[in-house]
């Protein structure tokens, strides 16, 4: 129970920080590249299942 109490004011302590962060015109440039690092693994990811999944179908289907 302590560690989860500990998890907790992590967490509040983060958000409070990061919410200061993005307050200032740097921290948004940050929190905006980072977003879009993020979006882009993302991206890439699901990417990489279609591809995957397309050519285990094709080779369930003996194409």
């Amino acid at each position: 129970m302590k560690s989860f109490l500990w998890l907790l004011v992590g967490v509040a302590i983060g958000f409070a920080v990061a919410h200061k962060v993005n307050e200032t015109a740097k921290g948004r440039e940050f929190f905006s590249n980072i977003d879009q690092k993020a979006r882009d693994f993302g991206e890439a990811v699901s990417d990489g299942y279609r591809q995957r999944e397309a050519e285990i179908r094709s080779a369930i289907q003996g194409d």
